[in-house]
């Protein structure tokens, strides 16, 4: 009816929402890997069913009704388990299951329609007998041996495409109609027959019509093949190849797209892993046609990203514009536009006829017109972003990768640049003026490092300038830069340091390793502040917010986090990256923030006027924590019984704090009905007693009803659930008090079942909830025969009013006279007040 939905995740769990209502009504359990497609199955009489695949290379049919699995097919014995799947409808022959897996096979199973037919027909002593709602039908050879990680069906005709992770082509199929797949079929045994007649009888028996001839190379554990009839209809005879597709770059993924009509081309979108869209057109003419099939590619679409990871992101100093950079490419990108303004291809000549790509690692502005880059190949780079012309090339300023650059200005000195590469040297460049007004670079010092320079950073007072140098060997070490003399060494990584940043005030230095911390240290005598956790994996970049203490970092656990480094606590987890975050960038002023990844996206954070709360992040991370924990485990249940659902709901932080908020508010108007206990008996009991403000005016039971109202439907049961025993009895009086008087039928029924089915142990140990057990059963069913008798009055009415609109809708004619409609029915009317004048003038 479209009010339910099915979802499958990563931990080979099924869960069933009701849309509805806004909450899980179960979850299936029984697969071991990931989930890879899920598809509804109505057979008609009210049986609705769900068939999964999942990596663990099988695939079954869940009955919804019990609640249980009630077909299990084994796909695939690989490793690596099913791939892709899809369902193609064709009309009265039937439904067809298509999965992909290991060895590059797809496996064709029909969905049995007419199993309920069947059934019926048999003894009910014959359950065992029952048919299957999948029947094997074969197999279809395809020409790559690679597994399918991607197939679509096209959503009105009897279309499939199938793609690989690693190739540049989709394969098409299209499923032939019924006349031709039956002569396909009779050529195959006729041919067979033809076969069998030429060649010898061998092992003193010949081979007869019904014998498979591909017994000999059908695979071992694979049963299913052995049972399938010769003489049905095999994939090979209603599967044709149509046409074979070829993309620019290797496809992560296809889809087909809807056609306005049958007379329309179908259109095939492919995402490649350059980070675009192909969408290609695809017209199959028919059998009798002696032409191919017509392929055009309609339209692509790059949404102007980079094809590959991004390595380094700068922000100009207006914070306007930012440039990023990947292997070969070079973006300028416009902030408040969210848009591509230049992309400037990275290529050189390695002196042979080929050009192949330079891979730009670091970047920094040496204005907002020229940006200075580090490259793979041990090149300084500079390009002017307003002509995409490389003004001076730098080659081999090291002897390695150039792993970190930073650039400082001071008067009287001019522009000072510092790099450090894979080549253990650091050398240090002055920003000349060429021809024609354009920026080069001058060779002033190199620094010697005992190891790998992976970051090197300037500091900001200009006369007492420092330069910081992170190395392989887990250290940072502090230079003068005037003299280059050692200043301090910081130590106490366990992994080689990845980042470095300094703050404004030259105060305290942050480091960034592969150890999955942040250290904080002093300037001053080189003291370790504090070590910073929270990173699930190596920290690539840190950056101080100007003038402040406040810094941001990023890591390979796809997160940006922001601390405080006074306080040495996390003050925000920034999630969205799908990818390791390789880069940030921060504004001046701080109010936006640049990251980077692996994912090819730039995410752009801006500061909000929100007031940000500790104790609520800190909540938050509770609860994911929580999640991690609080995954299922597949071995089974209790005394090894395996268990096939349960309850989909999933203990949180917010449905503990729900639990305690009922209990608080049981409390609560426990105690105010005691008081109105003892004020009625008092000497006052005749007067109004004042409205307890803490029950926000309300009496004790339309309180509860209101903080049950208050919960979220998605933690409503969760909530409930943590309830002790006497919080149950004390609940179960309020909601018989809230039935009698009509007010929250809906929500006070859901949650009584909810409390009956959670605490049904406790409750039969104990007989106090009896009579008011039956009193809540009597309630329930007289208030819900009351609501359901007014919905299906109302409903009724409704359908009369169509059928009666329905019915007039060509007769309604307009009559534009004006008609009085009260004539004739009291003195509301024009008429009789116009009478009523009239015997007044009279008078």
């Amino acid at each position: 009816g479209g009010h339910r939905l099915c979802s499958g995740g990563s931990d080979g769990s099924i869960v069933i929402w009701d849309l509805v209502g806004q909450t899980g009504l179960f979850r299936l359990l029984g697969h071991v890997g990931g989930i890879v497609f899920l598809r509804w199955l109505e057979m008609g009489s009210g049986e609705n069913y769900v068939v999964s695949g999942g990596l663990d290379g099988l695939m079954k049919v869940w009955d919804l009704e019990g609640q249980c699995c009630v077909q299990t097919c084994v796909e695939m014995s690989g490793g690596s388990g099913i791939g892709c799947g899809g369902f193609v409808d064709l009309g009265e022959r039937g439904m067809r299951v298509i999965c992909g897996g290991e060895g590059g096979e797809l496996k064709i199973w029909e969905v049995n329609k007419k199993r309920k037919e069947h059934n019926e027909g048999d003894d009910a002593m014959e359950s065992e007998n029952e048919q299957p709602i999948l029947m094997y039908r074969g197999t279809l050879t395809r020409p790559s041996n690679e597994r399918p990680t991607s197939l679509s069906v096209h959503p009105t005709r009897p279309l499939f495409a199938v793609s690989t992770p690693h190739s540049k082509t989709v394969e098409v199929y299209n499923f032939r109609s019924a006349s031709d797949t039956e002569k396909k079929r009779k050529r195959r045994l006729r041919r067979r027959r033809e076969k069998l007649q030429k060649e010898k009888p061998k092992g003193g028996r010949q081979k007869g019509i019904l014998d498979d001839d591909d017994a000999d190379s059908v695979v071992e554990d694979s049963p299913q093949v052995d049972d399938v009839d010769v003489t049905l209809v095999k994939p090979s005879d209603e599967i044709n190849s149509a046409v074979v597709i070829k993309a620019a770059h290797k496809i992560k993924s296809v889809s087909f797209c809807s056609s306005p009509s049958r007379q329309h081309p179908s259109r095939l979108s492919l995402v490649t892993s350059s980070n675009t869209i192909e969408i290609h057109s695809i017209t199959i003419q028919s059998p009798k046609d002696s032409e191919e099939p017509i392929i055009r590619r309609l339209s692509q679409c790059d949404m102007y990203g980079h094809p590959t990871g991004i390595r380094s992101v700068v922000l100009t100093r207006d914070a306007t514009r930012c440039v990023t950079l990947s292997k070969g490419m070079v973006k300028l990108w416009n902030i408040d536009q969210r848009s591509v303004v230049r992309s400037i291809p990275l290529e050189m000549d390695d002196g042979s006829s080929a050009i192949r790509a330079v891979y730009a690692l670091t970047a920094c502005f040496l204005n907002d017109e020229y940006i200075l880059m580090g490259t793979r190949e041990g090149h300084l780079v500079i390009l002017a972003l307003s002509s995409g012309d490389v003004v001076h090339f730098q080659d081999e300023a090291h002897k390695g990768a150039v792993w970190s650059i930073d650039v400082v200005e001071d008067e009287g000195r001019g522009m000072r640049v510092v790099s450090g590469g894979a080549d253990k040297s650091v050398q240090f460049w002055d920003v000349v003026t060429e021809n024609d007004d354009q920026p080069g670079l001058m060779a002033r010092r190199t620094l010697t490092m005992s190891d790998d320079v992976l970051s090197v950073r300037y500091s900001h007072d200009p006369e007492k300038r420092l330069v910081a140098v992170a190395l392989l060997d887990a250290t940072v070490k502090v230079f003068f830069d005037d003299s280059l003399k050692f200043f301090l060494s910081l130590y106490g990584h366990k992994l080689p340091v990845l980042c470095v940043d300094i703050a404004s005030d030259d105060t305290i230095l942050i480091s960034g390793s592969a150890d999955k911390t942040i250290k904080i240290w002093g300037l001053d005598f080189g003291d370790a502040h504090r070590t910073l956790y929270g990173h699930a994996d190596s920290v690539t970049d840190v950056k101080f917010v100007h003038n402040t203490h406040y810094f941001f970092s990023s890591s390979k656990d796809k997160t940006v986090r922001y601390w405080d480094a006074d306080k040495f606590e996390q003050i925000l987890l920034l999630e969205g990256h799908t990818a390791e975050v390789n880069c940030l960038s921060i504004a001046k002023s701080g109010g936006v923030v640049l990251s980077g990844g692996m994912d090819r996206q730039v995410r752009v954070w801006e500061r909000t006027k929100d007031i940000v709360f500790l104790e609520e992040e800190r909540e938050r991370e509770l609860e994911s924590m929580f999640e991690k924990v609080d995954e299922h485990a597949p071995e089974g249940g209790e005394d090894g019984i395996n268990i096939e659902s349960e309850a989909a709901v999933r203990k949180s932080v917010l449905s503990v704090r729900a639990g305690d908020r009922i209990m608080e508010a049981i409390e609560i108007a426990d105690k105010e009905t005691k008081d109105l206990e003892v004020w009625k008996n008092s000497s006052r009991g005749h007067e109004t007693k004042l409205a307890n403000p803490f029950l926000l005016g309300y009496d004790p039971p339309r309180y509860i009803l209101w903080v049950l109202r208050s919960i979220k439907s998605a933690d409503f049961e969760q909530s409930l659930m943590v309830l002790p025993l006497a919080h149950v009895e004390r609940l179960v009086y309020y909601l018989v008090i809230l039935l009698r008087k009509g007010q929250g039928v809906e929500l006070c029924s859901k949650a009584a079942v909810v409390l009956i089915r959670n605490h049904q142990n406790q409750i039969i140990s104990t007989h106090t909830l009896s009579t008011p057990l039956r009193e809540l059963r009597r309630l329930i069913k007289l208030r819900l025969t009351t609501y359901r008798n007014t919905v299906g009055f109302n409903l009724a009415a409704m359908k009369t009013i169509a059928k009666v609109a329905k019915e007039k809708k060509m007769e309604y004619v307009i009559d534009e006279t004006p008609v009085d409609i009260w004539a004739g029915m009291g003195l509301g009317s024009d008429t009789a007040a116009a009478l009523e004048n009239r015997k007044k003038r009279r008078r």
